[in-house]
């Protein structure tokens, strides 16, 4: 998506363009709101890693296979991003290659809780996953996968969360 903050007479003229790039979200006139809600987006994104990592540790530690959770959090509430894609893709298979660099993540995450700082916007579970995030870059490096959030959550619970998913 193509997330665009600017005047609406602007946007009419390049709409056409920007739609060859993407889906284009409109967030409003104000300049800087796009900026906000990527930073939002992509805080959500790695939460979404961080808790399924965590949730699948603890079902693998449990004895439920990682194919399995899955499975159930897709069929459920627990449905995100994290277990629609990025977990089948590259932690179930343990290529943590998924297209997105820990410490990019790490960036947008911190400028996140800059601008909700700024804007007097608590944000405890954004602060804990900027620094899931700084332990992952520490551990296994900035151009690392954030996937590789998953391989902390690991090491800490004494499991590996894998196994190939299904068809």
């Amino acid at each position: 998506a193509v997330m665009v903050s600017c005047p609406a007479d602007i946007l009419g003229t390049v709409q056409t363009l920007l739609e060859t790039f993407g889906r284009v979200i409109y967030t409003g006139g104000k300049p800087g709101l796009a900026q906000v809600a990527k930073l939002a987006n992509n805080l959500l994104g790695a939460a979404a890693i961080a808790t399924t990592a965590e949730a699948c540790a603890l079902g693998v530690k449990a004895g439920i296979d990682a194919r399995v959770l899955i499975d159930i959090f897709n069929s459920g509430s627990g449905l995100n991003t994290a277990t629609r894609d990025k977990f089948p893709r590259a932690v179930l298979t343990r290529t943590f290659d998924f297209g997105f660099a820990t410490g990019l993540s790490h960036k947008d995450v911190r400028l996140c809780l800059e601008e909700a700082d700024a804007l007097g916007v608590p944000m405890v579970v954004g602060a804990a996953v900027r620094q899931m995030l700084a332990i992952t870059s520490a551990r296994f490096g900035p151009d690392s996968d954030f996937t590789s959030i998953a391989r902390v959550v690991e090491e800490w619970a004494g499991v590996e969360i894998k196994g190939e998913t299904k068809g």
